[in-house]
């Protein structure tokens, strides 16, 4: 398989496999890799990967993007990653095995609504789903080639304390994170910056996400820099972590749908129409989401992608009214579910090159107009009216939705969400469809933001027991501005290249 920019010219003859980009970001002319066309899934190859644990699905999907990695070797990893010692934290451990487990709360408005478990990994957050697996997937890749990394990566919470609990202690892989400085809850403060590993670097800026993100973005763009330093990333820019994320989707359908094939039913015809199901995803940077757009692009029956935002409602705007209009830092809002206060989603850009019919002219226009006109607007265009085609609708949720959210479901169900997922649980609501399940992926556990779970509930949050105590351990991390040349020279510093 190939690889291209969102930004590479037409007539680009440059080729990239799977390996080529694993250990970088973005690509030279500042754009995102995608596949120059997604790999098409079979019903036939539905009906047998029903069947998978879901290491071996994660096989089956990652072989269609990774065809230059050797099949055993591929095979090894995904097992050694997806395994029930290492996603243990769940509320049912008797279920550990299934790594992704189904939980179904309800028919309402005569559709099912159920939660994807996705938080049941070192720490308690989605973000392990894929970054334990490129955790195993760079530490091959350096040995293989005799390589050192640097990764650099921005966080608003999960994405750094899942980077550098799947790369501590990695040989050959050292870890600069940056956070925004005190905006973080205190349990998510305290997985990241109590961690001692000598290759662990915590480095909390002055600023909002986005500063933290773009600093990212220009070291990234520093080519020399990035080459004398070695630098990698782990944020969604890296096309492996998104690619790592489409396999729950294909695992959260076969759970949402019923079994077809078994006791007296012959299989599928391969012209059959399956069964279709919706997901709701809380969005922010569009990561996760833009992994069940490629799900969906591959023949994964998926009706809706429905996309949740808190009151940093960039991509809501977008979807409602084809306007997108970043917010400058002092705009950005600080919430209650902090992992998506983000104003500038920087993976909307692949969907954007799909949407505009893969044109990387027209993309290189928007995203000029991005960087020096704070947005761009396609209402008035066909191209807008083409969102639907691919399923997308969103909507908005804020603080007390949240909250009445988190209660809701408690009651009714007697299960504890976390705020991410319950602005999912609100936005989902509204686009439910009698006889089309609605599967809200969870974020994350709610003992990561104990206060709000506090709020709606009047009771503690559910705490795994190897989580005790967690905040008060020693934390060490460093506070810069948001200023590139002197994270640059706190790299260098430490990398002694």
């Amino acid at each position: 398989m190939n690889y291209i920019s969102t930004r590479a010219a037409a007539d680009s003859s440059e080729r990239h496999s799977f390996s080529d980009i694993l250990l970088g970001g973005l690509a030279k002319d500042g754009g995102l890799y995608l596949p120059d066309a997604y790999p098409r899934v079979s019903v036939a190859e539905l009906q047998q990967w029903r069947q998978l644990s879901y290491a071996d699905l994660a096989f089956e999907v990652l072989s269609k993007f990774a065809d230059d990695i050797a099949p055993d070797e591929l095979r090894g990893l995904t097992r050694r990653t997806y395994t029930a010692e290492v996603y243990c934290n769940g509320r049912d451990r008797s279920r550990a095995g299934e790594i992704t487990p189904l939980k179904v709360l309800g028919i309402e408005q005569g559709a099912p609504l159920a939660l994807l478990e996705l938080s049941n990994g070192p720490t308690l957050a989605f973000k392990d789903m894929a970054m334990q697996l490129l955790g195993n997937l760079f530490e091959s890749a350096l040995a293989r080639k005799g390589l050192t990394l640097n990764i650099l990566g921005a966080t608003s919470g999960d994405t750094g304390s899942a980077a550098e609990y799947a790369m501590r202690g990695k040989t050959g892989l050292r870890v600069f994170m940056l956070s925004p400085h005190g905006k973080m809850s205190a349990f998510q403060a305290a997985q990241m910056y109590g961690l001692q590993d000598p290759n662990i670097f915590n480095l909390a800026v002055d600023g909002v996400f986005d500063d933290c993100q773009d600093i990212v973005k220009a070291v990234s763009n520093d080519h020399a820099f990035k080459a004398q330093q070695q630098i990698g990333t782990v944020n969604s820019i890296n096309w492996a972590r998104v690619v790592a994320q489409v396999v729950y989707y294909f695992k959260g359908y076969f759970a949402a749908t019923p079994q077809r094939t078994g006791m007296g039913q012959p299989p599928l015809a391969i012209d059959a129409a399956l069964p279709k199901v919706s997901f709701a995803v809380p969005s922010g940077n569009f990561g996760n989401v833009c992994a069940g757009h490629i799900a969906r692009m591959m023949g994964l029956p998926i009706a809706k992608l429905v996309v949740a935002t808190n009151e940093n409602d960039v991509l809501d705007e977008f979807f409602r009214s084809g306007s997108y209009r970043v917010r400058k830092a002092a705009e950005t809002f600080h919430t209650t579910s902090p992992s998506m206060d983000i104003s500038k989603a920087s993976n909307f850009e692949r969907f954007v090159f799909d949407l505009l019919g893969r044109d990387p002219q027209r993309v290189v226009q928007l995203f000029r107009d991005v960087e020096h006109n704070g947005g761009f607007d396609l209402s008035r265009g066909e191209d807008f009216a083409r969102v639907k085609e691919f399923g997308f609708v969103s909507g908005r949720s804020a603080h007390m939705d949240r909250v009445a959210a988190i209660r809701d479901v408690y009651q009714r169900y007697g299960t504890m969400i976390d705020t991410h997922t319950a602005d999912g649980i609100k936005v989902a609501r509204e686009y439910l469809e009698p006889g089309i399940p609605m599967v809200v992926l969870e974020t994350a556990q709610p003992v990561k933001f104990g206060e709000t779970i506090r709020e709606a509930l009047g009771r503690e949050a559910d705490r795994p027991q190897a989580f005790e105590g967690i905040e008060s351990l020693p934390q060490r991390f460093e506070v810069l501005p948001a200023d590139v040349a002197r994270i640059k020279a706190f790299i260098a510093q430490h990398t002694g290249l």
